[in-house]
């Protein structure tokens, strides 16, 4: 079995501080590598040198891809940034875009960057989900927008409504009642180059909201500087992306900064070709995905883990769709969530089958505010989880907390703040600047902590048993959900204030096609299983309960991201948890001895 080439990922290496109070401060011996200031020079750069070169693609109605290569995106950058400045658009007046990904996002926003007019990609949840489109509105009164896009005008009507000023222009694709997308590339590209000229590593580029779950959305400000500096810390650990022109084909919203920030330009900035894929791991909609991987041979592929649960049983079941798959991957990575076991032993086995060698699969950690690439782990792992060591460039900082090791950051791809907020501007960094990302770690070899970390919750949703232990929802939560064995999508975690934990289920569509009686009994052996090779009472799920409603969106309860904000959920379920407790109702106990 072949290894990794190892020129294809970093080797770095480290300085470690450990202070008397406990606190450990690492970051890379080598420096941050040169790299452009502005996302403008990236598309100049490919725009001069590979003029012919798609940028980005998607798939007409028709079923073939439509494809934009660099030169015409900059032809298009400097055209749309005109209009959009003619219209009085400008860096106190940002674009608001309300749909999701599309051929006309794109070019929006790239007309924006060129020409220095910050944009703000909105979750099309917050229009098309929300009853009352609260968190639309403060978002829109927050920022002020000069223009609003959205791509269907009809079903983005009621929401754009909500927030419409006689000041707010209107752009949809048909423009009916509004702005036509079409007409936005009669602007002077002359004017769009003398704007692009004042073009700064301090402009910002865009602003990308928070879950807002706890209250109204943050805006997350996001300068050239923040994202070309990541980008250069990608480049420094996936060194593959220099070889050749990375090729990618993602579902995951612009709106979150995974695909926003760290997918898309990791494209543009390496000259590569970006796909937009119209499907996405849901029910009926995967099929798109499959049928566009059998097209699209990519060198970088991303999922969330329950896009990967689905994606390995096609891939095992057909060889020619495996063959296609990782004929030019360099690596598949995951985010967004913890990878089941079983699911990352499957992956991991199809492709030494497929390739004969090792295809490295691997994960890690970010954030909105760090523009997100901050830890990566490119060490072949025998189990998941390993979210890596901090990447060139940054800093990092670990603060004892309620016997947790909580996550700092500081280096030039951290956010200067929060736009119109600057209370929780200052809460959000320490007094040494590092900024306090909530999240604990927990080293991998405590004796030698460039082995990486494990993800070990987040501190806010940690609590304590009345026993005094702390429990680390987030480790519990994945553990839980890996040992149900495909039955549960997600879990709540339940026990403060108690005596043992508990769970609130969200049942898997798998689940949800078994017979009552079997579904129980199946749950009840599970629980019994995992309670059993649990090591504590902070670990060991005692009871659990199936939730039967879907978690609420306008209530706090689920982000767009589609993943759960425990305190929400507990406390807007304080009821049904008081059940659990009382041993009211169908409950699911393990009957597991300490």
């Amino acid at each position: 079995m072949r290894n990794l080439d190892p020129s294809d990922f970093w080797s770095p290496s480290f300085d470690i501080v450990k202070r008397d109070d406990g606190t450990i401060l690492m970051q890379q011996t080598d420096p941050l590598p040169h790299h452009l200031p502005t996302l403008a020079d990236y598309l100049d750069k490919w725009a001069d040198a590979t003029p012919d070169q798609p940028w980005i693609a998607r798939r007409d109605k028709a079923g073939h891809w439509r494809k934009i290569p660099y030169g015409e995106a900059r032809g298009a950058a400097r055209r749309i940034g005109a209009r959009l400045l003619e219209m009085g658009l400008g860096p106190d007046r940002p674009l608001l875009i309300l749909s999701g990904n599309s051929l006309e996002h794109a070019l929006l926003g790239a007309a924006c960057f060129y020409v220095g007019i910050p944009y703000a990609p909105v979750s099309p949840a917050y229009s098309l989900l929300s009853k009352d489109h609260a968190k639309l509105k403060d978002i829109a009164a927050l920022l002020q927008p000069g223009a609003v896009f959205a791509d269907d005008g009809e079903a983005f009507a009621p929401a754009v409504a909500s927030i419409a000023r006689p000041s707010m222009a209107r752009i949809s694709i048909e423009g009916q009642n509004t702005v036509r997308f079409g007409d936005l590339f009669e602007g002077n590209p002359e004017m769009g180059d003398a704007a692009r000229a004042a073009v700064t590593g301090d402009t910002v580029v865009k602003y990308l909201f928070t879950s807002g779950s706890t209250g109204s959305p943050k805006a997350v400000i996001n300068t050239n500087r923040m994202i070309c500096s990541m980008q250069a810390m990608v480049r420094d650990c996936y060194r593959f992306l220099e070889k050749r022109p990375p090729v990618v084909l993602d579902w995951a919203p612009w709106n979150h900064t995974a695909a926003g920030n760290k997918v898309s330009y990791l494209v543009m900035t390496n000259g590569g070709t970006y796909y937009i894929d119209d499907g996405k791991p849901a029910p009926g909609k995967f099929d798109e995905t499959l049928r566009n991987l059998r097209d699209v041979a990519c060198t970088w592929y991303f999922n969330v883990p329950v896009g990967w649960d689905i994606l390995v049983d096609a891939l095992e079941a057909d060889p020619e769709l495996a063959a296609t798959f990782f004929s030019q991957l360099g690596m598949m990575f995951y985010a967004g969530a913890g990878m089941a076991q079983h699911t990352w032993d499957r992956l991991r086995a199809v492709a030494r089958e497929t390739t004969g060698r090792e295809v490295l699969l691997a994960t890690s950690l970010g954030a909105t505010e760090t523009a997100p690439f901050a830890l990566a782990c490119t060490e072949v792992q025998e189990f998941s989880g390993n979210v890596g060591v901090p990447a060139a460039g940054l800093s990092l900082k670990l603060v004892p907390n309620g016997g947790k090791l909580e996550l700092r950051l500081k280096g030039p791809s951290i956010t200067p703040g929060y736009y119109g907020d600057p209370a929780r501007t200052a809460e959000a960094f320490d007094e040494e600047g590092y900024y306090c990302m909530g999240d604990a770690l927990r080293p991998a070899d405590p004796d030698d902590l460039t082995k990486g970390f494990f993800f070990d919750g987040r501190v806010a949703e940690n609590f304590k048993l009345t026993t005094g232990t702390w429990v680390a929802v987030g480790a519990v939560r994945a553990s839980l959900v890996d040992a149900m064995d495909g039955l549960v999508r997600d879990a709540v975690i339940t026990g403060e204030n108690e005596g043992e934990l508990g769970a609130l289920l969200l049942l898997s569509e798998k689940a949800r096609k078994m017979n009552a009686p079997k579904l129980i009994n199946t749950l009840t052996e599970k629980l019994k299983s995992a309670a059993q090779a649990a090591t504590g009472s902070a670990s060991r799920v005692k009871r659990a309960i199936v939730l039967a409603a879907e978690p609420s969106f306008d209530r706090g309860e689920i982000t767009e991201k589609g993943s759960l904000n425990q305190r929400a959920m507990r406390k807007n379920h304080a009821t049904l948890i008081a059940a659990l407790y009382a041993g009211q109702g169908d409950v699911i106990l393990a009957n597991a001895d300490d």
